[in-house]
């Protein structure tokens, strides 16, 4: 089996491709999407077992990827991982800023350490990738990026620290549109709603037992998203199909930003899945739930 993509095979073929955070959930499905649409896809993460467990997945359906394991908080760090990349690929095509990580808490305990790491991992360190390719690669050839943000509309309970994080992350997405233009640089935003994915797993039983049941009641379309219909949504805003858009944060969250909670919902399941990602693997909060 392979990717079964909604767009063309050959779409990023010669075109070089970084994502972030690309060894698991939304960022390992997006660089096994693009992977399959032709791109030389660039793996970034701290975690090595899992970018090299990514890169053999890719391999092995006939793709080309690479990684390079770097903390993205390190702004040396950053800048020489870059660099080394533009040394051993050349000009880079596109950027998805992906990585990032929360853990839930609400504002009364979460510690300044613990604010600290959160705010640099989902906006400090997106902010000194987006630079870095920037200076040392787009600015002079052009290209595209696009940030992951959250479904932070309504505020972010128990996630504060995150909310406060994507937030800025938006408003970064929305000035960088602007300077970085006349450079042929276009910059969006993906805000994923409940999404299925691996990130789930690491926020504990509390949250698999008593808040994962209750998000299908939330959500218009009666249910979480997966990961691959994050992918297709950033594939489109990288492609050239999103050529005159710049500055734009799509929601993917099945009309759960719109939900006033006043309107009732009815449970249905008439909402398809796209069900492209042949690789793709339901977090254990969730299969437990399905099993109930």
């Amino acid at each position: 089996m392979s990717y079964r993509s909604a767009f063309r095979a050959d779409l990023f073929a010669g075109q070089t491709h970084i994502v972030t955070g690309g060894g698991s959930g939304i960022g390992r499905c997006c660089a096994h999407e693009l992977a399959a649409l032709g791109a030389n896809v660039i793996l970034i993460g701290r975690n090595i077992e899992r970018l090299e467990s990514t890169q053999a997945e890719i391999i092995a359906d006939g793709g080309k990827a690479s990684y390079y394991s770097v903390d993205i908080r390190q702004e040396a760090d950053v800048r020489d991982t870059v660099a080394k990349i533009v040394a051993d690929h050349g000009q880079i095509h596109g950027l998805v800023n992906n990585a990032g990580g929360q853990f839930p808490a609400p504002l009364l305990k979460i510690s300044k350490n613990g604010w600290d790491a959160v705010v640099s991992s989902n906006l400090t360190g997106g902010f000194l990738m987006a630079r870095e390719v920037m200076n040392q690669s787009m600015r002079e050839k052009g290209g595209s990026i696009v940030n992951i943000i959250a479904d932070m509309w309504r505020g972010m309970p128990s996630m504060g620290h995150s909310g406060a994080a994507r937030a800025g992350m938006l408003s970064f997405t929305e000035t960088a549109a602007v300077e970085w233009a006349s450079y042929g640089v276009r910059v969006n935003a993906v805000a994923p709603g409940f999404i299925a994915s691996s990130g789930m797993d690491s926020y504990g039983d509390e949250f698999a037992n008593h808040v994962i049941p209750q998000m299908r009641g939330t959500i218009p379309s009666s249910r979480m998203g997966d990961e691959d219909e994050i992918s297709s949504v950033i594939t489109f805003l990288l492609s050239p199909a999103a050529s005159y858009t710049t500055g734009a944060c799509i929601c993917v969250d099945g009309g759960s930003s719109l939900n006033t909670k006043l309107f009732g919902l009815k449970e249905h399941d008439r909402m398809p899945e796209q069900k492209a990602f042949h690789r793709a693997v339901k977090p254990m909060a969730v299969q437990r739930m399905m099993k109930k």
